[in-house]
């Protein structure tokens, strides 16, 4: 049977390729996301090419109020979605103290507030029918601090134990619930928070969006609590278990720098 998945921040880099791969396993899907028009090309896209059917859903997350609306109107169309990638987010790079305050506000309100509402929204059924997939996006920065996206940083550790707990608790239910855990890849993210300018990134071969979503993907498939792209970021977080906090805080600090 055809299963329903709901992707937020679909539009653009790892949750549109998540789409489409969802999409190429012949998966119903609901798109959400801030932007329509790439919702619409996409949805075409995929209706066209594997005979799924499609929403697509304009909301911005970081207000309770469309959170809840979006949750009224699955249930309206009669849509159960039985898997859900709490996908959207976004961070900003540079020093705290010179961060704008509104930006750092919405950024916890989408990392942190939107992925635990729509957790707790759409979760209860799932568990009444004894299956579902749950995929929480956080990062490899949700293993250490983050100087110079300390915000963003922070809010991917909260991702990392929060749905870690919920793995736990869902055990014998039929639901999972996967943290997924890509390093820097080639997105819109670099652009848009500012980070391309970090040694981390700067002149590096990164892998693409599409090879990071099969690989969350697959892991939200195989219902691991954990997935932590690629061999080296692996290593650095078994490594940041060991190394005390504040060198491998500073470490992470000349990582982050200007290149």
């Amino acid at each position: 049977m055809s299963q329903t998945f709901l992707i937020t921040g679909a539009s653009s880099g790892i949750g549109y390729e998540l789409a489409k791969v969802c999409g190429r396993d012949r998966h119903n899907l609901v798109l959400v996301a801030r932007r329509e028009e790439p919702l619409k090309a996409l949805k075409s896209e995929l209706e066209s090419a594997y005979g799924i059917q499609v929403w697509t859903y304009r909301a911005d997350l970081t207000q309770a109020e469309a959170r809840q609306q979006l949750f009224g109107w699955t249930q309206a169309e009669g849509i159960a979605v039985d898997g859900l990638v709490n996908n959207a987010g976004f961070g900003d790079y540079g020093p705290f103290v010179e961060t704008d305050w509104d930006k750092q506000e919405q950024m916890i309100q989408l990392n942190v507030l939107a992925l635990t509402h729509l957790t707790r929204l759409f979760l209860p059924a799932m568990v009444a029918r004894q299956q579902g997939k749950i995929l929480n996006l956080a990062s490899t920065a949700a293993f250490q601090p983050g100087p110079l996206m300390a915000v963003y940083f922070a809010t991917k550790a909260y991702v990392l134990s929060f749905t870690s707990a919920i793995a736990s608790e869902l055990e014998g239910t039929g639901v999972t619930a996967t943290t997924f855990c890509p390093g820097p890849t080639t997105s819109e993210f670099q652009e848009n928070s500012g980070m391309g300018q970090s040694k981390l990134v700067q002149g590096r071969k990164l892998p693409t969006a599409a090879e990071v979503a099969e690989l969350g993907y697959q892991a939200m498939q195989r219902g691991e609590w954990v997935a932590v792209q690629g061999l080296s970021n692996r290593a650095l977080t078994l490594a940041s278990r060991f190394l005390p906090r504040k060198l491998l805080t500073n470490a992470v600090r000349q990582m982050q720098s200007p290149a």
